[in-house]
């Protein structure tokens, strides 16, 4: 049995704030980001938006896509860092609810920007039990937990949401093959504070992310060239067997390190990051989307997803599409 992907979808805040409005009221200005991050624009949610409407919306467009009816699903996965209550329900939940998944299993999954890689792959195991198709989510709304005096942290970050169907077929290709690491004790360089060990913060909307940059930058290059090799090695594939490499999109300057890294043009990766910025684990589910909606992606080609990110985090998925 084989797992595809058959439908992709996106749920993007119709909110866009270029780098001129941030501007304003930070000591920064548009050409300083874009020089150091690649950024010109994001995406923010409105009073009415979380991370489970924006789920939903990038949900239905991929069922819809793929031909799946909600009522078919066997397990809906949604990857977040942000989720619309401190712990309970999960957003998986309010999606399940919304969509009408009336036979589907739901939870969240939390492994920070590389949550996309983990929940794939955990719902591609999954099926290997219940072949019902699956819903896998990338979904956040970063723009609430940063310090919006931070100009370092505060202007890498958007807010939207990518899903995925995946369904089990005979015809080859589909999900090959996947690598999950972590790295605990890196886990001071990136931070979200909030919860029980903090509990004076107050609810997870108080709290503000805390970044430890060069750090952060260190290992995702190095995290970012091995496992894209490490794909490749286990595969018995070398790079030039790759149509695309689909990024976590963090930092323009982390992925042209990784380029001079792998020795390859930046023309293999795919980037969205200028108009997007950070979405956490809705960078690669959004740029999937993209991909197809822009007709980059044809039958045969191979491409790799790679993400990393706090905890530390960091995974691939190779695809034979």
């Amino acid at each position: 049995m084989n797992v595809h992907i058959t439908g992709t979808g996106s749920g993007i805040p119709a909110r866009l704030v270029a780098n001129g409005e941030l501007a304003k009221t930070l000591d920064t200005s548009d050409e300083w980001i874009v020089s150091h991050t690649g950024i010109r624009a994001r995406r923010i949610a409105g009073p009415d938006e979380s991370t489970a409407t924006l789920a939903t919306a990038a949900a239905r467009t991929a069922l819809a896509r793929a031909g799946v009816k909600p009522e078919d699903l066997g397990i809906i996965v949604l990857a977040t860092s942000t989720p619309d209550y401190g712990a309970f329900p999960s957003c998986a939940c309010l999606v399940q609810r919304d969509i009408g998944a009336v036979n589907a299993g739901a939870f969240d999954l939390f492994a920070a920007c590389t949550g996309f890689i983990y929940a794939l792959e955990t719902a591609r195991s999954l099926m290997l039990r219940d072949p019902r198709p699956a819903l896998v989510i990338g979904a956040d709304v970063m723009t609430r937990i940063v310090d919006w005096k931070d100009r370092n942290t505060c202007v890498l970050f958007g807010d939207g949401a990518g899903a995925v169907v995946l369904q089990a077929s005979d015809r080859p290709g589909g999900l090959r093959d996947s690598i999950l690491r972590a790295d605990g004790t890196g886990s001071q360089h990136l931070v979200h504070e909030g919860g029980c060990r903090t509990p004076e913060s107050g609810p997870w909307q108080k709290a503000t992310l805390q970044m430890q940059g060069r750090q952060v930058f260190n290992f995702a290059v190095k995290a970012f060239d091995e496992t894209v090799r490490a794909l490749l090695a286990r595969e018995k594939l070398t790079l030039d067997d790759v149509r695309w490499i689909v990024p976590h999109q963090a930092n323009i300057r982390i992925i042209e390190a990784t380029a001079r890294r792998l020795d390859i043009g930046m023309d293999r990766f795919y980037v969205n990051i200028d108009e997007l910025a950070n979405t956490s684990a809705g960078t690669i589910p959004l740029a999937l989307d993209q991909m197809i909606r822009e007709e980059k992606l044809h039958s045969g080609d191979t491409i790799v997803l790679v993400g990393f990110g706090a905890g530390l985090t960091w995974g691939g998925t190779l695809i034979k599409w």
